[in-house]
């Protein structure tokens, strides 16, 4: 399981308000707020180069940190907003919210393939072509996986891995409800493929002649 969450750094804000957020801005902050967890919301400021490095690496939103504070312990949080400048686009303020190890939540997890030996179309010249490299999950907090793994055992050209194909670990289900969505494929190498096209256009060319009826 995947124990090791991303470290948010942050300090306790002691003032809270409007005037305290514009000097927490001033000072290179991003205001914000903890909340959640049976316990009081907490006023926070993180780092504006911090957040920023953070929300360009992209899903701050469905990734669990350990929110820490110097000296003291981590908590785990995960985002639920973040405001941005209307013309700027830069963040303005940042809600999390603590989560306890059962709490249920949303988020990316890798795909991990495996067995592509024991592929028969690999074997074969077959390409594994990747729809989903990550696949949103409904997990618990304090069982969250590394990676959902895919095997690849007996598939051929043509075969198709879709999320009711690949097992889940316990407790674990797919975000995206009502589809079968696709993760990979394995389809047929170029040369097959070309091979195929021509036979096809053979097919279609070849016209029979009917035999000639018989002089009267």
């Amino acid at each position: 399981m995947a124990d090791e969450a991303p470290i948010l750094n942050a300090v306790v804000r002691a003032r809270t308000g409007k005037g305290a957020a514009r000097q927490a801005r001033r000072d290179g902050f991003v205001p914000g707020i903890v909340y959640g967890g049976e316990e009081a919301p907490l006023p926070i400021n993180i780092k504006f180069s911090e957040l920023v490095r953070l929300l360009k690496k992209g899903r701050f939103l469905s990734t669990l940190f350990n929110l820490k504070f110097e000296g003291e312990g981590e908590t785990r949080v995960i985002c639920r907003g973040v405001q941005r400048d209307v013309v700027l686009d830069l963040p303005t303020h940042v809600d999390l919210m603590r989560l306890r190890t059962n709490s249920q939540v949303n988020l990316f997890i890798p795909v991990k393939f495996s067995n592509e030996e024991l592929a028969p179309g690999i074997k074969r010249g077959g390409v594994l072509t990747v729809v989903r490299n990550e696949i949103e999950l409904k997990v618990t907090a304090g069982e969250i996986p590394d990676a959902i793994e895919v095997d690849l055992t007996g598939l051929d050209v043509g075969d198709v891995v879709t999320i009711s194909k690949v097992s889940l670990p316990a407790g674990t289900k797919p975000s995206i409800t009502g589809r079968d969505f696709v993760i990979a494929n394995i389809s047929a190498p170029s040369g097959l493929r070309s091979a195929d096209q021509e036979e096809e256009q053979e097919e279609e060319s070849a016209v029979e002649i009917p035999e000639q009826p018989p002089e009267s």
